[in-house]
């Protein structure tokens, strides 16, 4: 059976002028009302009467079926990051690597899109039974990622809950998740991530942290707070009992790895611990 929005192998059962009729393999002439066009520009050199070619199936603008041999950046049930092509008064058109873009309507959109942007889609297709995107693709990602505990993934963040955290589709195409309680970069949809698998649920889920482990990390951190400490001239108007709210604000830390960082250059001598303030030693 021939399938809208899938690679398969078809048969080619009639050559004309403008191109070639192709078939399920076997089937031959007598599936010829059923067959699909496959454009003269998209023939591979050589092609004959009974060969086997691997197609693509979408509608084109006169919505007929066609078939076409490039690969395109998406298939049916699957997720991609694609960039939109333009905006229109139904919705973005995205660029999914044929030469007719794909529809995001606006009732799929979780936002609303931009030329330009590049967006996280997964392909279905609608009531029309034409191809179109949705950005709703919590329910097409996969629970079955190839990782391990300490791995390190490259994502893109599609969804932000203030009150679970940041939903990542590792791979574009993987449950992942970073917690809220490392939601201290100041992340937002649409960002690519480099991260670390902190956890692997049971569900096979991916709990994700995009810093480093805490001995590693305490370095980068230690220098952002000096810097912050000495864009305040050298004196910061709070200690490390300062509220988790003020420390996210200003440093974009956990206060956990605020109070590491501190004592990390504390221990180097290079602050100072006041009841009030933190100082840097070389504003004494």
């Amino acid at each position: 059976m021939m399938e809208l929005g899938k690679m398969q192998t078809l048969e080619v059962i009639k050559e004309t002028d403008f191109g070639v009729y192709l078939a399920e393999p076997g089937t031959g002439a007598n599936s010829l009302e059923k067959g699909v066009l496959l454009p003269k520009k998209m023939i591979p050199a050589g092609t004959k009467l009974g060969d086997k070619l691997e197609v693509f199936l979408y509608k084109d603008s006169e919505d007929r079926i066609i078939a076409t041999t490039t690969v395109p950046k998406v298939s049916l049930g699957e997720t991609a990051v694609l960039e939109v092509r333009e905006t229109s008064k139904i919705g973005a058109f995205l660029d999914m690597g044929l030469e007719k873009d794909l529809l995001l309507p606006f009732k799929e959109q979780t936002h609303q899109v931009r030329k330009g942007e590049r967006v996280m889609i997964a392909l279905y297709i609608d009531k029309s039974k034409r191809l179109a995107a949705t950005m709703k693709v919590y329910p097409y990602l996969r629970s079955d990622a190839p990782y391990h505990t300490g791995d390190e993934v490259n994502g893109f963040i599609f969804e932000i809950n203030p009150d679970l955290g940041a939903f990542v589709a590792v791979d574009e195409k993987f449950h992942g998740m970073i917690p809220k309680r490392e939601l201290f970069g100041g992340f937002k949809i649409g960002q690519e991530v480099h991260a670390r698998v902190t956890k692997v649920r049971e569900d096979g889920k991916l709990d994700l942290s995009a810093r480093e482990k805490a001995h590693n990390q305490i370095f980068a951190d230690a220098e952002l707070v000096m810097q912050v400490i000495n864009e305040f001239d050298g004196v910061l108007p709070f200690n490390d009992k300062a509220s988790p709210e003020v420390i996210a604000r200003e440093f974009k830390l956990s206060k956990n790895a605020f109070k590491r960082a501190v004592g990390h250059l504390l221990k180097e001598g290079k602050i100072e611990i006041t009841e009030k303030s933190i100082v840097s030693v070389q504003n004494r």
